[in-house]
């Protein structure tokens, strides 16, 4: 589907995940990604195929797909990410304030969810990694943390959305053009929006308030049950950060 093409380059990803880089007659340069899973294959076709059209020419585009072995092509996007710029204060304002209006954007995408169990299901996951994760943590956060888990199992769960669940900065490219798009979506899936800014908020906003202003510019601010949850569900983050073998978040 893609015809003849030039390899520029490979590149490996998390956990056995592969990329290839290569310029096509038709398509321009494309990205092909292997998948490490079948699950993170279907994840990641099923928010191009459903949802980043709502988010118009700030993702990549799918070309094709195939399931032996599972991979798909993208169209390759302009840029870098944020981490890999040297940006002025107002110029990573202004890339934060993108940010949001992305994220917002990839919520609404399709209709909400609801699922009643969804609490203890994030709270077991929870658990598991507490139970296996390597970080140098005492009995007391431990258990501080359980008790975490253990409110997320109750907590009275609101809408379920389209979700990116790695929104982070490595996963934002800012363009030459000036626009900020989102790529890697394998991870996503319906979840509570809140969950989704959990490695942004705890790993880079609370270190730069003038970044979380800008995003939550566009974004929205934070009911105070979205702050309830990203402090919950900051447990997960940690236990599964530090876990032997990584899985999906």
């Amino acid at each position: 589907m893609l015809g003849r093409f030039e390899l520029l380059g490979w590149h490996d990803g998390h956990l056995a995940t592969k990329t290839m880089r290569v310029r096509t007659h038709d398509h321009g340069e494309v990205i092909i990604k292997i998948h490490r899973s079948m699950t993170a294959h279907e994840q990641e076709v099923h928010a191009y195929r459903t949802w980043t059209p709502a988010l118009a020419d700030r993702t990549p585009r799918l070309l094709a797909t195939c399931e032996t072995p599972p991979a798909m092509a993208v169209t390759a996007v302009t840029g870098s990410p944020l981490t890999e710029l040297r940006l002025t204060a107002q110029q990573e304002q202004d890339a934060f304030a993108q940010a949001g209006a992305l994220l917002r954007d990839l919520h609404t995408a399709s209709a909400s969810k609801h699922d009643p169990r969804f609490g203890t299901y994030l709270a077991e996951r929870g658990t598991y990694w507490l139970a296996n994760t390597t970080a140098s943590l005492t009995p007391q956060q431990r258990a501080q943390m359980q008790t975490k888990l253990t409110q997320l199992a109750s907590l009275d769960i609101p809408a379920l959305t389209p979700c990116h669940l790695d929104f982070m900065p490595r996963n934002l490219m800012l363009g030459r053009d000036g626009i900020l798009r989102l790529i890697d979506f394998e991870h996503a899936r319906y979840d509570l929006a809140a969950r989704d800014l959990v490695r942004i908020t705890t790993r880079v906003l609370k270190q730069r308030p003038d970044l979380q202003n800008a995003l939550h510019s566009t974004y929205g601010q934070l009911t105070a049950l979205d702050e309830h949850v990203i402090d919950l569900c900051s447990v997960i983050d940690i236990a599964s950060l530090h876990a032997p073998t990584r899985r999906l978040p």
